[in-house]
């Protein structure tokens, strides 16, 4: 191939990679696949091998790393990377915006609406991109503001940060955030735990480690990414609004969150930074708060700069979901199903909102990959609604001498032997029918099934120790006289917590099947035995190969239900129940319809609809001969969504799912 000729396919093929690269990482479109994406690569590379002076700055070839480093140099910011203030409630979040329309006012620029931006604060690493002539010159983190670390070479690794890009000012400071996907945090995590190298404790660290590593490939070798969140020092060009310059950095090949929204007045910021609070735990990525910017650049230079902070943005800043405090000891509980569960009893930490002293490790094999130990210092996560649980120990922090937590040789509740069975990740105990500990854990199970408000753990608790009940069936014997007068009852709240429990009588045969705490039959299981079956009878009289037969049931499950069910104490319980007035039968009008517009079809729900609850949409469903699953997979036919659906319709349409609305859904049941 002629100079002339290598040279020109060199070209195509930068313009080629760069294409694809902006597909997959920044759009999540691939257009080839990686077989074709490497061969394009490699042929590019073998062409400047072959002629060096063919390699340019911005060549994708140099995102492999270059030499490592001895230390890293320091860059100051033409601008500097100024911090945020923040606002921990609707009532601050409201006071930062009054003192932004009063400063405008002295300054003679009120207006009737100001006009803001609100975008995901990204748990991440903040970085600074200075590109002269749309080429990356360099790029450095956020450090005290003023003064960086030049992580040039570190930043060119990453796939969805453009080395180059069209039609660019002669000088412009793109910023943005470095973060780490969940999914590869737990990815990497759990890599280095199986090398014998310390975890990271969270995502943050994770992305701020890889970055400042002296070896670029290390960096390289990590799925880092970056949000574009806004523009520093700019010459030969200007943006009229925050709103304007993310869309024009979005054109021209920069990840900008397609989340990023505008708003007329304070109101609408209020309802946005709720809506980011309710989705947070959605996402593939840590956020710790929502953004604020007022998005008139004009108006942001007539605020100015108050301290270290601009007067024209603010941090509404969620309650951190980690923290980190002193285990002071692994303890067991034994469960409904007699495995012993570690749990974690931590100094009382402040974390998601709440003061946390317990934190779960879920199994045997969590608490080995995770490798805490009494007196550690540990990383405590509470995201949501979900229960606290330990993440990891801190590095560096271990005291000599500490021993791994074993589980206990006598079960903590009964002083039953315990064993372990081959390949189970849970010692048990073995004392199915006497041990107290596996009694209550199924009592909770019970009443969370059969949805019976007022029965808390606590009172439960005083029901087995005043001997009032023994198992789930006593629970329809209590009377209100027994229950008035024991600590928290009067005689109101025990004639409430009587027709609770009487009410309870009615739920239908799939979830008393599955308040009976059968091991692995869960909700969608429950039912489909109940539908398959249609009473309790038919389905204590079957083999294992005939339970097989119902919908979801594979062979493991199949003999375990058949081996519960015949044990003396489920069939006394079941009885029991019978007599209490419980429902083992199949309702017809429970039964899924073989016919009507939704036979033979799976429907996955999610979110809040307009109107239905989840139980008359699934009810309704189910009558016109559909099937409603808990996850969505290409054997999905319709996805029914509402307000905040979650991850649930991202899959659906990476699926090629039919997504509905409730209207939708009506339609189509001729409702």
């Amino acid at each position: 191939m002629s100079s002339k000729a290598a040279a020109k396919r060199a070209a195509e093929l930068r313009e080629s990679i760069n294409h694809h690269d902006h597909q997959y990482y920044v759009l999540d479109q691939p257009e080839v696949t990686d077989a074709e994406y490497d061969e394009l690569f490699r042929e590019l590379r073998e062409l400047e091998e072959a002629d060096p002076g063919l390699s340019t700055p911005d060549s994708p070839t140099q995102r492999v790393g270059g030499v490592p480093l001895e230390k890293f140099g320091q860059i100051e910011h033409a601008d500097p990377m100024l911090s945020l203030a923040n606002a921990r409630n609707e009532e601050e979040l409201r006071a930062w915006a009054d003192r932004v329309a009063r400063g405008l006012e002295r300054l003679d620029l009120a207006a009737a609406t100001i006009r803001y931006v609100t975008e995901p604060k990204i748990d991440g690493l903040a970085i600074s991109l200075t590109y002269e002539d749309g080429v990356l010159a360099h790029g450095a983190t956020r450090g005290d503001g003023r003064t960086g670390e030049d992580v040039t070479q570190n930043l060119k690794t990453i796939k969805s940060i453009p080395l180059s890009f069209p039609d660019a000012p002669p000088l412009i400071e793109v910023r943005g955030e470095i973060y780490l996907p969940l999914a590869d945090f737990g990815r990497l995590n759990e890599s280095r735990s199986e090398q014998g190298e310390p975890v990271f404790a969270n995502p943050r660290n994770a992305a701020a480690g890889s970055i400042r590593q002296l070896d670029p490939a290390v960096a390289a070798s990590r799925p880092l990414s970056m949000w574009t969140y806004g523009v520093g020092r700019l010459e030969g060009a200007e943006f009229g609004s925050h709103s304007e310059s993310l869309a024009w950095l979005a054109e021209r090949g920069f990840r900008v969150n397609q989340d990023v929204q505008t708003h007329e007045g304070i109101d609408e910021v209020a309802t946005r930074c709720d809506w980011w609070s309710e989705r947070r735990d959605e996402l593939d990525f840590e956020i710790d708060g929502v953004v604020i910017k007022v998005d008139d650049r004009s108006l942001q230079r007539e605020l100015g700069v108050a301290g270290r902070e601009p007067r024209w943005a603010i941090a509404w800043k969620f309650a951190p979901t980690t923290a980190t405090t002193t285990l002071k000891e692994v303890v067991w509980n034994v469960g409904r199903t007699g495995h012993l569960v570690p749990f974690a009893m931590l100094e009382p930490v402040h974390v998601g909102g709440v003061t946390v002293s317990t934190a779960t490790l879920h199994n045997e094999e969590d608490l080995e990959r995770k490798d805490v130990r009494n007196g550690d210092e540990v990383v405590v996560l509470r995201a949501g609604d979900v229960i606290p649980q330990v993440v990891s120990h801190v590095p560096g922090k271990r005291r000599k001498g500490a021993r791994k937590p074993k589980p206990p040789s006598k079960c903590p509740a009964c002083g039953t032997a315990t064993v372990k069975p081959d390949d189970a990740v849970f010692t048990i105990c073995p004392n199915s029918s006497g041990c107290p500990g596996q009694v209550f854990q199924h009592l909770k199970h019970f009443r969370q099934a059969m949805e019976i408000d007022g029965l808390g753990e606590k009172n439960l608790e005083r029901f087995l120790d005043q001997g009032l009940i023994t198992d789930a069936a006593d629970l329809y014997s209590l009377e209100a006289p027994q229950i008035a007068g024991i600590e928290g009852f009067a005689e109101k709240s025990a004639e409430v917590l009587t027709n609770e429990i009487d009410a309870s009588r009615r739920q239908p045969f799939g979830k008393v099947l599955y308040a009976l705490g059968i091991r692995g039959v869960g909700e969608v299981n429950a039912q489909s035995l109940a539908e398959h079956f249609g009473s309790i009878a038919a389905l204590q009289a079957a083999q294992p190969e005939q339970v097989q037969e119902a919908d979801g049931i594979g062979p493991i499950l199949a003999e375990q239900v058949v081996e519960e069910l015949a044990e003396d104490r489920a069939i006394e319980l079941v009885d029991r129940l019978g007599r209490a007035g419980l429902r083992f039968e199949l309702d017809p009008s429970e039964r899924r319809s073989t016919e009507g517009p939704l036979a033979g079809k799976t429907v996955v729900l999610t979110g809040t609809l307009p109107e239905l609850s989840r139980e008359e949409a699934t009810k309704m469903i189910r009558l016109a001969g559909g099937k409603v699953t808990g996850s969505v997979s290409k054997k999905t036919d319709f996805v029914v969504a509402g307000e905040n659906p979650g991850s649930k319709l991202a899959k659906a349409e990476g699926c090629e799912v039919a997504v509905l609305d409730e209207a939708a859904l009506r339609k189509l049941l001729g409702t």
